[in-house]
């Protein structure tokens, strides 16, 4: 597992945080999950294909994060599976991908009913055996999120069907799509919609490639002079930023911090810019000490015992042609 992943999914397995996601992208921001009612569940996705013997045929996929929760919605509850898959880059078969991951909770979620029923011998009749799956079991909704790290545009596909090439209108109404439900910070108008420090997080996502107006929203939004160290450690592998963390509390100051990262380069480039000054001054007096030395007459094998062939100059280099 890479930096990047592993810090997405530690980062994103706050309910909290997890929750905001999930309400942001299901329900306009309206606080609908509850991050005390989500229940962890197990990432990996196996299933032996129907029909085949599992011992031929095994398929097992890794998720980045599931969990469980219910909806409550005018006093009705409904149990639903959400999954979120965490991108640091482009990905041009997302469909597919989170296609495959949600195909292979269904399959499971038969295959655990069949074994049930089985072990139990609670059928109603013959079709209900053959199927192993009864008339009256339901399958638990299963939703897939991605979220997009990087900062340029998504060029990607969003849905299967924008994957297909050129198709006859007479089979459109038999094509099943599929959407990624792609989240893409940069595409993002309002993130009032956030109610945790994903907030800050997105919006510094959606600003990584403007360093100018990632500077005036750090420096102008108070949010940003306490912001939690994990989301800024996390800021920092997504984006590759340096930002300093506070290593004295659970907060830190970005402003601050990012005034610190600006003085800092300051610095570093006049230094830079001193030794580079002082290299050419050396590289000037050598190349007038060989030119002194061509004048007096000495060859190219005297000169030579005094510098170094492998480190002249094509200047350098040219004038020893005439020693």
């Amino acid at each position: 597992m890479g930096k990047i992943d592993a810090r997405a999914k530690e980062y994103f397995s706050d309910n909290k945080r997890f929750a905001d996601l999930c309400n942001f992208i299901l329900f306009d921001g309206q606080p609908v999950i509850e991050p005390k009612l989500l229940v962890e569940k197990d990432t990996t996705e196996v299933l032996s294909v129907f029909g085949a013997d599992p011992k031929q045929i095994h398929i097992q996929k890794w998720r980045d994060l599931l969990r469980g929760t219910v909806v409550r919605s005018f006093g009705d509850v409904c149990l639903v599976l959400i999954g979120m898959e965490a991108q640091a880059n482009i990905h041009y078969a997302m469909p597919v991908k989170n296609m495959i991951y949600d195909a292979l909770n269904y399959g499971y979620q038969v295959k655990e009913a069949v074994r049930k029923h089985r072990a139990c011998g609670e059928y109603a009749d013959a079709e209900e055996f053959l199927s192993g799956f009864k008339a009256s079991d339901k399958l638990t909704p299963v939703i897939t999120i991605t979220v997009y790290l990087g900062g340029e545009e998504w060029n990607a596909p969003r849905k299967l069907s924008d994957m297909y090439g050129k198709i006859d209108d007479r089979l459109q109404p038999f094509l099943q799509d599929f959407d990624a439900h792609v989240l893409v910070p940069r595409e993002i108008a309002d993130f009032d919609g956030f109610h945790t420090s994903l907030k800050q997080m997105f919006e510094i996502l959606g600003t990584s490639t403007d360093r100018d107006a990632m500077e005036a929203m750090i420096t102008s939004d108070k949010a940003f002079r306490e912001l939690d160290n994990e989301t800024v450690h996390a800021i920092n592998d997504f984006i590759d930023a340096k930002i300093p963390v506070n290593k004295e509390g659970k907060v830190t100051d970005m402003c601050k911090a990012w005034k610190e990262q600006m003085q800092m380069g300051v610095e570093q480039g006049i230094e830079r810019g001193i030794e580079q000054g002082i290299e050419q001054g050396r590289r000037s007096e050598r190349l007038a000490a060989i030119c002194n030395m061509i004048e007096l007459g000495l060859t190219k094998e005297q000169i030579l015992q005094k510098y170094s062939e492998e480190d002249y100059t094509e200047a350098e280099q040219s004038m020893l042609v005439q020693a």
